[in-house]
């Protein structure tokens, strides 16, 4: 089982650093290609748009054969293209290949934590959930850090190439550590389509987009609130995104610690409360050297003890088709990456200043509490109604 996760880990090692890789070289890949920093801010969006598009649309198709083949191959074609986009020498040819590159990106982490869960010992699904993502965080630590550097100091692509190597090595560890698994439980597309009709489903994926889109309201702009309102050189802001890498990490394993403690939603309402008091408070820290440092570290630690809580919460709520469920949750991680970059980035615009990028965050996390509060309450009446009906 221990391989089995680790295999799972690496690969969302490699995920972890092409998505987030892309922006510490955006200068060297914008002139390399001869365009404009928006323009090559559109790599970044195409993975994303790739990851929304794939996550289920793989995973239903991915139904038909058994989770250790579709595993592999999603890792394959993830090596494949991210290794193309190391060669891509316009800006057509690598907005495509990141596009293609972002397309196995959910439907991996929404199988990925099914499958952990159903390795794992009873009551520690949620310690084997938390394990896969291990690599998505530890990538924000090292790979991220080490394929900036490769970018910055050799080539562009040599970063991508890296991103290629981890994902051999990911294929690898899946062929040889993964268990033989059975086919899917799922009924087929027609049974599938059938949980896309429980409301309690969907409030869990409008509560992922909107409450971690407050996370990455704050996290869009760590850059400026770092330089422009604490006063670091631009120096800090590298290792202040190791810091932050730090705190996802820590936040991950504690994520699975309240997970088993409370219930899985009941764990994300309160890293939500958490993180309402942490970006309102970081109104007036930002201010300090020290304050703004601190609080790099604790924000992404109860951003990501939402990770493993939601993930099971939206298992839970899709029953019949886990897999599913699970991979449109990714889809609705990125959704709320690009919406609290946005709906953050409002406010900027119009004047108000960096800080108030943390107002909105607090917000959304705010409204994420309230979609929370309404699962329990549809998950308590659905209980009372089955004991009626038992009675």
């Amino acid at each position: 089982m221990k391989k089995a996760l680790l295999a799972l880990a690496i690969g969302g090692f490699g995920i972890g650093m092409t998505e987030f890789v892309i922006m510490g070289i955006l200068p060297e890949v914008a002139n390399a290609l001869d365009v404009t920093i928006p323009q090559a801010g559109h790599f970044i969006s195409a993975y994303a748009l790739g990851v929304v598009v794939g996550a289920p649309l793989l995973t239903v198709f991915g139904n038909k054969w058994p989770a250790h083949k579709v595993l592999l191959a999603l890792m394959v074609w993830f090596t494949v293209f991210n290794t193309l986009s190391a060669f891509s020498n316009s800006y057509t040819l690598l907005l495509i290949s990141r596009f293609l590159s972002g397309l196995p990106h959910g439907a991996f982490f929404g199988i990925g934590a099914v499958v952990a869960g159903k390795l794992a010992k009873p009551g520690k699904d949620a310690q084997a959930i938390a394990m896969m993502f291990t690599g998505l965080t530890v990538a924000n630590v090292i790979g991220v850090p080490l394929g900036t550097w490769l970018g910055q100091n050799f080539s562009w692509g040599v970063a991508f190439l890296a991103v290629g190597i981890v994902g051999v090595l990911a294929v690898l560890s899946i062929k040889f550590w993964m268990p033989e698994l059975p086919i899917s439980e799922s009924n087929g597309f027609r049974s599938d389509m059938k949980v896309m009709k429980k409301p309690e489903l969907w409030m869990v994926i409008l509560l992922t987009t909107i409450g971690t889109g407050g996370f990455f309201a704050w996290y869009s702009y760590i850059a400026p609130l770092i330089t422009d309102v604490a006063g670091w050189q631009e120096e800090m802001v590298s290792y202040a995104m190791i810091l932050a890498g730090l705190g996802m990490v820590a936040g991950n394993f504690l994520g699975a610690k309240l997970a088993e403690m409370f219930s899985p939603i009941n764990a994300v309402i309160i890293a939500l409360i958490l993180m309402v008091i942490a970006l309102i408070s970081n109104t007036f820290l930002a201010y300090d050297q020290i304050g703004v440092l601190v609080m790099t570290f604790i924000l992404p630690v109860i951003a990501f003890c939402i990770a493993t809580p939601i993930q099971m919460a939206v298992i839970n709520s899709a029953k019949g088709s886990e897999m599913l469920g699970s991979s449109l949750n990714q889809s609705a991680f990125n959704m709320g990456n690009a919406s609290g970059a946005y709906l953050a980035g409002l406010p900027i615009a119009y004047g108000y200043g960096i800080v108030s990028a943390q107002y909105v965050g607090a917000v959304m996390a705010a409204i994420g509490i309230l979609l929370g509060i309404g699962v329990v309450m549809i998950r308590k009446q659905r209980s009372s109604e089955l004991k009626i009906s038992n009675s």
